[in-house]
């Protein structure tokens, strides 16, 4: 029999090299693996999710989770694997204008603060974050955002939020103090220049993101595999399948940290040792089981933004075939 054609379009993260260099192959399936950027341009492009959601481009893709989760809510025809590509905490990406008088995230009340979108899964995460953890009212901050949105939506009312102009940078907006604060998925461009105009809202944000883990049990989704919906139900075992694949990719990954020097960072092993120890043996759980709660959170910021229409049960995001995982 041959073998059915796909095409999947993920980022060159170390956890999908072995898909790009062929080390690992789904059964059954013969993929083309296309490098596609979302934030950064990359081969094949950028704007990944807008080209998956909008367009079909691809048969499998690495999506934002919030858009995703929108999507689904609207009946959009895409359904997900129980596979996370990508995960932050929030509290490493909260940017802050060194004059602006930001010390604790109380002061953000009020201020001028750049997301990607509204909806991208590290800005929903933040708002969520920063009302769950700290008090902060999400709805009582100004929010400014870089981009049109992935898939339209109705802001609640009373909730605060602006476009940037179309020549003017969100980063560079930071820097010269014309937003007070900023959170995004990447840190700006003025920060990986060494700019002194900007610093993290916590001062030792990886100690708080510590805390975070070991209260909530959980390192942050931010990405799932989702499938054109009619391919899967037209060939239903490719979910596990493709699942499978990611297991063994991830298992491939972990063991390139067995030496010192793969990685171009000097203490690159150690790193990997003290995450192992912080954070315990996989931080990075596939499957439906594992992920409830981080899963469950994010649906509840979600829905208390305005993104999601309708709450949604765990397992009605994901193909059957995997509900068991």
């Amino acid at each position: 029999m041959a073998k059915l054609k796909l095409t999947m379009a993920l980022s060159h993260y170390d956890r999908h090299i072995p898909f790009f260099d062929g080390t690992v192959v789904p059964e059954d399936i013969e993929l083309t693996v296309l490098e596609v950027g979302q934030s950064s341009p990359l081969r094949h492009g950028v704007d990944r999710h807008e080209r998956m959601l909008q367009k079909g481009e691809f048969d499998i893709c690495e999506l934002s989770l919030s858009s995703y989760l929108m999507a689904k809510s609207r009946r959009m025809p895409f359904t997900a694997i129980p596979v996370f590509p990508r995960r932050l905490f929030s509290l490493s990406q909260m940017w802050v204008h060194v004059g602006a008088g930001i010390k604790s995230p109380t002061d953000l009340v009020g201020r001028k603060v750049g997301l990607s979108t509204f909806q991208t899964t590290l800005s929903v995460l933040a708002k969520g974050d920063l009302q769950s953890e700290y008090d902060v009212p999400w709805r009582k901050i100004q929010w400014i955002v870089s981009k049109e949105e992935t898939l339209p939506f109705r802001p609640q009312e009373g909730v605060s939020i602006q476009l940037v102009p179309s020549e003017k940078k969100i980063g560079t907006m930071l820097e010269k103090g014309e937003i007070d604060a900023l959170m995004m998925p990447h840190p700006p461009q003025a920060v990986v220049r060494g700019s002194d105009k900007i610093t993290r809202l916590f001062a030792d944000a990886k100690q708080e993101e510590l805390k975070y883990f070991r209260k909530n049990g959980f390192y942050p989704i931010m990405h799932v595999v989702a499938f054109k919906e009619d391919l899967l139900q037209r060939h239903p075992w490719i979910a596990r399948s493709v699942m499978e694949g990611f297991e063994r990719a991830k298992e491939v990954c972990k063991h390139y940290y067995d030496d010192p020097n793969w990685s171009r960072l000097a203490w690159g092993r150690h790193l990997f040792e003290e995450e192992r120890r912080l954070l315990g043996e996989d931080p990075w759980p596939y499957g439906v089981k594992k992920n409830r709660a981080n899963l469950e959170r994010f649906m509840g910021y979600s829905l208390d933004q305005g993104l999601m229409e309708k709450k949604l049960a765990v397992e009605e995001l994901f193909a059957p075939a995997t509900h068991d995982s």
